[in-house]
């Protein structure tokens, strides 16, 4: 199941060449329309037939990933990979490889052996649209052909076991599964900043650090910029888990297309709970000014830039 390489309309800045051409100009909603619609058609090719054998295990995972969520990993390594002048077809791959991961991590975390969950992006959970038992195993698959997808990416050997690794980094007990279980244990517990910041840096940041990161090395970029990008990756991961935390407290479930107030009824440590709402909100936006200055610091042309800045001042002061 390699990602094709399909392009149209809305495809800005992801033709088959991207060096050749970037989205500098295009109006922000436009580009994320036109990157969220090319993720779908990619998703909905390269998932398993919802009529292919075991016909409700491929079901439950097309529910996962289809029709629903922001994409903010995958637009984010199309940004990166925009930057870093990458091939469409290799975005592609980091796009669902990120995305599956992400939608894994959902359906489990979901679950009544974890947060017990009954609405996720707007629509009842998988567990309770399906099952428990396919639930599991519907993340389980997801986080397989999440692995499948890079190993088929069309880049060289050691590109591909690179963005592999990555991946398994970020997923790993180093990265969100690690941060989902310091979580767990956290419930009803009293958290210092610097260990709510390192579960948060691994539970939610570290996925949204590879997504970027794997983006620009697609594009084969290296070095002191990457280092840079390092650094935007990992305000800009950390800075969207407070805002999650401030909008779990501002926010209605309608909004959110989630439970609202549930990090409250947990009695789970939040950046609300442990710095306050005024302070959790400052911190949010000092990252907000780290994640701009390491785009500087990258030392690549503006213009390159932008795209990625934007989207680090739309994750930091989105509503909902």
């Amino acid at each position: 199941m390699t990602p094709g390489a399909a392009t149209g309309p809305g495809d800005i800045a992801l033709a088959a060449d991207p060096r050749a051409r970037t989205s500098v100009g295009v109006p922000l909603q436009q580009w994320m329309q036109a990157c969220q619609q090319r993720f779908e058609r990619q998703a909905e090719q390269q998932l398993p037939a919802a009529d292919a054998e075991p016909q409700r295990l491929h079901r439950a995972m097309r529910y996962a990933v289809l029709d629903g969520g922001k994409r903010v990993r995958p637009l984010l390594a199309y940004a990166a990979g925009e930057l870093a002048g990458a091939d469409a077809r290799a975005l592609d791959a980091v796009a669902l490889a990120v995305e599956y991961v992400h939608a894994y991590s959902l359906v489990h975390d979901d679950m009544p052996c974890m947060d017990n969950d009954v609405l996720r992006r707007g629509k009842p959970t998988v567990h309770v649209a399906f099952d428990e038992a396919t639930a599991m195993l519907a993340g389980d698959a997801l986080q397989a052909e999440a692995f499948n997808v890079l190993a088929q990416a069309p880049l060289g050997t050691d590109l591909r076991l690179e963005l592999i690794a990555e991946l398994a980094r970020a997923a790993g007990t180093a990265g969100m599964c690690g941060g989902q279980a310091l979580d767990l244990a956290a419930l009803g517990q009293s958290l210092e900043p610097a260990q709510l910041e390192r579960m948060h840096r691994m539970k939610t940041g570290a996925l949204l650090r590879a997504a970027v990161l794997m983006g620009a090395q697609a594009g084969g970029l290296g070095g002191a910029p990457l280092v840079a990008l390092e650094r935007y990756a990992a305000a800009v991961g950390l800075a969207f888990q407070i805002v999650d935390d401030i909008l779990d407290v501002e926010s209605s479930s309608a909004e959110l297309g989630k439970t609202a107030g549930k990090d409250l009824a947990q009695n789970k440590p939040t950046y609300v709970s442990v710095l306050g709402l005024a302070e959790a909100k400052l911190r949010a936006q000092q990252l907000r000014a780290s994640a701009g200055q390491a785009l500087l610091d990258t030392g690549l042309p503006a213009e390159r830039q932008a795209r990625l800045q934007q989207l680090a001042d739309l994750i930091i002061v989105r509503r909902h």
